[in-house]
C-alpha cells in the first residue's frame, strides 16, 4: 500500500465569504463530490486509502500524534529553547483550551472519522466487488474509525460520537460519555474481526489485520479496566502463530526491518528524497510519504525533546548495582562518544543541540536513538521513511503479564515478563532480581511498570499507561510533577470545538479548564 493512489475529499462545513447567491448555485465541473463518487470497487478502495492517508498525515502520526503522546508522559524533557511554546505547554501542564497541538490532533481524528463514515455509509452503492473484498475494505475503515475513537476517549474522556457521515451544518453532536465511546469501539472491533485477514501480501502491507483489531480491542478493554475481556483478545493474538519477538530489539525501529514478525500494526512511510507533505490532512501527490520524527528527535536534528532523567534512571545498570546494564538502554538512546552512521562518525556534545541530562548523578548529553536515521546517515535535519510501529507483539506479552497479575496468577505473569527479558539481543537476568522481587502482586506490578517503560520508551504508550493506571488507582506515586487532580486527568475540549459545535457549551468542558 506504500504507493497507492491517495484519493482525498472534504465536506465544507464552514462560512462562505464574499459570495452572492448566483455564485453559491454554481458547481465546480472539475470537482468530485461524495454523491458522485463510490460508483465502483476501485473508488471504494480509494476512499479507504484516504482514511489511511489521514492517519499518516502531518497532523497525526507523521508529527503531531507522537508529540502529543510523548509530551503528556514522563518519558521526555525539553531538548532546549527550540521546543515551541504549544509543545512546551503540554510538557509542563500549562496548556489551556487553545493549545494548537492538542487542537490539531482532535480535529485530525474527526477528519479521519468523517472520511471513514463516508466510506461506510456510501459502500452500498458499490456492486462490482465480491462480498469478501467489500467487507474487508469496510472492516479496514471501521478499524481506523475505532482507533480514532479509542485515542479521543483515552485523552479527552467523553467526545462527540459520529457513527454516520455528517451531511449538514446542523449535524453536530454533543459529547457522549467516555464509556459509551469505548463501548462503540469495542462493538466495532468485535464485529470486523471475521472480515480481516491475518496477513497481506507485500503490496498491501500496512493494512489493518485481524491481529491488529484484536490487539486494539485489548487496548480498549485495558483502558476500561476490563482485564478478563482484555485477556481473551490478547490470547487470540498470542496464540495465532502470526507474531513473534524478533531477535534484534533494534529491528523494531529501522527502515530495513519494517513489517517484521513482531509488528502487529504500523503506519507506512517511505523515503522520497526528503519530500515531506506539510498538508495536515495528507492531501496531495506526496501524501504521507515521509515522517518528520527523525528530524524532531535526533541527536543532530532539532532535538526538540530528549529522554527524561526519570526514564534514564529507570533502566537497570551496573553503575546502580544491577547485575547487568540493560542493552535496551544503548539501543534506545545516543550518548556522547557513541558511533553512528554505520560506525563512520562519532557523536560529540557540540553536535547535540540544547540541554543535558543528569543520569544517576552524572551530567551528560543523551538523545533519542529510536526512529532516528543517524544509524545510517550523518544528517538528521531531514525527514525520513521509517515506518511508525503502532502495536507490536512485545506489548501483547507485557499486557498478558498485567492481566495475569491482576487475576492473582503471579507465576504466569512473571513468565511473560521473562519472555521479554529473554530476547536474544536483550538477555537480561530473569525476574526476580535484587531490584525487582516478584513475590507479591504489588511487586509484580512494579516489575510490569518497569518493563513496559523500558521496553516501550518513546513509543507513545507510556501516556496511555499513566492515564489508565491513574484512573484505576494503581499508581503508588504520581509520575507527572505538575499534576493537579480534577484537571490533568484529561485534555481540555479544544476551544475551536466549543465555539463551533452548537451542542457543546462552556459548561460541558472538562474539569479544571
Amino acid at each position: 500500500m506504500k504507493r497507492n493512489l491517495i484519493f482525498t475529499y472534504a465536506l465544507m462545513l464552514g462560512i462562505v465569504f464574499g459570495c452572492n447567491d448566483d455564485a453559491l448555485d454554481k458547481l465546480n465541473p472539475n470537482g468530485v463530490t461524495v454523491d458522485g463518487f463510490y460508483k465502483n470497487g476501485s473508488e471504494l478502495s480509494s476512499g479507504v486509502t484516504s482514511v489511511y492517508s489521514m492517519l499518516k498525515a502531518n497532523n497525526l502520526v507523521a508529527r503531531e500524534w507522537f508529540f502529543t503522546h510523548d509530551l503528556r508522559s514522563d518519558d521526555v524533557a525539553a531538548g532546549g529553547g527550540q521546543l515551541e511554546t504549544p509543545r512546551n505547554q503540554l510538557l509542563l501542564g500549562t496548556h489551556d483550551t487553545g493549545n494548537s497541538v492538542m487542537g490539531t490532533v482532535w480535529l485530525a481524528y474527526y477528519r479521519l472519522i468523517h472520511r471513514a463514515n463516508s466510506v461506510v455509509d456510501n459502500s452500498t452503492k458499490v456492486t462490482d466487488l465480491s462480498d469478501t473484498d467489500k467487507n474487508r475494505l469496510l472492516a479496514e475503515a471501521r478499524f481506523l474509525r475505532a482507533y480514532a475513537y479509542y485515542e479521543l476517549a483515552s485523552m479527552w474522556g467523553g467526545v462527540p460520537l459520529y457513527k454516520n457521515y455528517v451531511l449538514t451544518v446542523d449535524g453536530s453532536l454533543p459529547r457522549s460519555p467516555q464509556a459509551e465511546v469505548f463501548d462503540y469501539a469495542i462493538a466495532e472491533l468485535t464485529a470486523i474481526q471475521a472480515d480481516l485477514p491475518a496477513t497481506y501480501d507485500a503490496a498491501n502491507q500496512g493494512r489493518a489485520t485481524k491481529g491488529a483489531a484484536q490487539m486494539l480491542l485489548a487496548r480498549v478493554y485495558l483502558q476500561k479496566g476490563d482485564y478478563p475481556n482484555a485477556k481473551t483478545e490478547l490470547l487470540k493474538v498470542y496464540s495465532s502463530g502470526t507474531y513473534a519477538l524478533v531477535d534484534n530489539y533494534n529491528d523494531n525501529f529501522l527502515e530495513e526491518t519494517e513489517f517484521n514478525k513482531e509488528s502487529i500494526f504500523e503506519v507506512n512511510f517511505f523515503p522520497s528524497g526528503g519530500v515531506y507533505n506539510w498538508d495536515g490532512d495528507g492531501n496531495g501527490a506526496t501524501a504521507g510519504t515521509e515522517t518528520v520524527r527523525t528530524q524532531e528527535y535526533s541527536a543532530i536534528g532539532w532535538r526538540n525533546v530528549i529522554p527524561s532523567n526519570a526514564l534514564l534512571s529507570d533502566f537497570e545498570k551496573t553503575t546502580k548495582g544491577d547485575t547487568k546494564t540493560d542493552p535496551r538502554y544503548d539501543f534506545s538512546f545516543y550518548f556522547t562518544g557513541e558511533k553512528y552512521n554505520n560506525g563512520a562518525n562519532t557523536l560529540t556534545d557540540g553536535q547535540q543541540n540544547g540541554n543535558s541530562s543528569v543520569v544517576d548523578g552524572v551530567t551528560q548529553k543523551v538523545s533519542w536513538q529510536k526512529y532516528s536515521l543517524m544509524y545510517k546517515m550523518n544528517e538528521s535535519f531531514l525527514t525520513g521513511g521509517i515506518n511508525q510501529r503502532i502495536m507490536r507483539f512485545a506489548e501483547t506479552i507485557l499486557s498478558l503479564a498485567e492481566v495475569e497479575n491482576e487475576a492473582g496468577n503471579i507465576t504466569e505473569a512473571v513468565k511473560y515478563l521473562n519472555m521479554i527479558r529473554a530476547r536474544k539481543s536483550v538477555s537480561m537476568p530473569a525476574y526476580p532480581t535484587a531490584r525487582f522481587p516478584v513475590t507479591t502482586k504489588d511487586q509484580v506490578f512494579a516489575a510490569i511498570m518497569h518493563e513496559r517503560r523500558v521496553e516501550h520508551s518513546g513509543e507513545q504508550i507510556r501516556n496511555r499507561d499513566i492515564l489508565r493506571w491513574r484512573k484505576l488507582g494503581k499508581l503508588k506515586a504520581e509520575p507527572l510533577s505538575y499534576f493537579q487532580a480534577n484537571k490533568h486527568e484529561l485534555l481540555p475540549i479544544p476551544q475551536q470545538e466549543v465555539d463551533n459545535n452548537s451542542k457543546i457549551e462552556p459548561a460541558d468542558q472538562n474539569p479544571g479548564y
